[in-house]
């Protein structure tokens, strides 16, 4: 069965022009740093963001594991979201790997409160740890892809810099962010010292993230990037499909967010099923399913049988994500067939 795949960004497959350039590319062994591919797509992504260097990693939660251990020293603690990915979804690295505790923010549609994060900041006293690093994630995965505005971005920068306290962006989907708002990635990226690239959610890219920041950090970064089995070697071969990654697709993406659009205020007029269509910024949309008392992985079963995927959920509530290969056609017929299995 060709199923219209809804799942996530991630479950994109490289462009023909991307398969090209892995062909082609130029190698080296990226841990001599003589692989050309590579180089390129470091620095590109660096100029993208405005920092001076940047490192090609195998995927986001390295960039951002690689981002704590770099900017902490074991038994810090660090400022977060409650619903962050890095202290949910990344299997409790930051813990295991760097060696430290959360302070966790309370967020609203994915954005913490300035004055919450300052108020995280701990004094310098024998008995607390060193806060060494405050973590802000843009676009919000959990938030359903939620944009944290320019003016939040800084008022946290702000607090960082007044309390000499670096900010790290989780920014796997700042190119969506950069679409919603009308600005370059680097507008964005200015509000923190170092910023995580994934190219592989919403730009078609098979692997790899890029982690960007000063020369300095970067450097540092590369020995605990080789710590975690992140020396690829021959990396040009897919870093070449992240080059394109970042030229051509991160400029394609307003067609990804017109099609979340389309789809929330289709399936937020079924019977029983509700978007907050006015928080549906980028590419993933929540869906309530509550009124039609099933559950998301009741959902997500109805579907797969009428070749549809998602991710099923033990709540009412389940994310909606589009991308390169989702088309007008297919958010049609995913909202004609919602309307048809949630009545069976």
């Amino acid at each position: 069965m060709d199923y219209i795949d809804l799942r996530s960004d991630t479950v994109t497959r490289p462009t023909d022009e991307m398969r090209q350039a892995m062909y082609r590319a130029e190698v080296g062994d990226d841990v001599y740093r003589d692989d050309p591919t590579v180089n390129k797509l470091e620095e590109l992504v660096a100029r993208e963001m405005g920092k001076e260097a940047a490192l090609f990693v195998a995927s986001g939660t390295m960039a951002n594991q690689v981002a704590v251990m770099t900017h902490t020293r074991r038994g810090d603690e660090i400022i977060l979201g409650e619903n962050s990915h890095i202290y949910i979804n990344e299997v409790g690295g930051i813990a295991y790997l760097a060696g430290v505790q959360t302070a966790l923010v309370t967020e609203i549609d994915g954005i913490m409160d300035a004055g919450a994060v300052e108020g995280k900041i701990r004094s310098e006293n024998i008995h607390f740890p060193e806060t060494s690093l405050i973590c802000v994630e843009n676009t919000h995965n959990k938030a359903g892809g939620r944009v944290v505005p320019l003016d939040a971005m800084k008022r946290i920068h702000d607090v960082g810099l007044r309390h000499g306290v670096p900010v790290h962006l989780d920014g796997a989907r700042i190119y969506n962010a950069a679409t919603y708002l009308g600005v370059e990635a680097k507008e964005i990226a200015k509000y923190c010292d170092t910023v995580n690239v994934c190219l592989s959610k919403g730009l078609c890219a098979p692997v790899g993230s890029v982690l960007a920041g000063s020369s300095e950090f970067v450097e540092r970064a590369r020995k605990y990037r080789k710590m975690l089995g992140g020396g690829m070697r021959q990396a040009g071969i897919i870093a070449a499909a992240g080059i394109v990654a970042v030229e051509k697709m991160s400029k394609r993406l307003d067609e990804d967010h017109e099609n979340a659009m389309l789809l929330a205020k289709g399936l937020n007029a079924l019977e029983g099923v509700s978007v907050d269509v006015d928080k549906v910024q980028t590419n993933l949309i929540m869906v309530d399913f509550a009124g039609t008392g099933l559950n998301g992985t009741q959902v997500a079963e109805r579907l797969k049988a009428n070749g549809i995927l998602i991710n099923g959920s033990s709540t009412s509530m389940v994310r909606f994500a589009t991308h390169l290969y989702i088309t007008g056609n297919d958010v049609n017929r995913t909202v004609e067939t919602v309307s048809r299995v949630i009545k069976e």
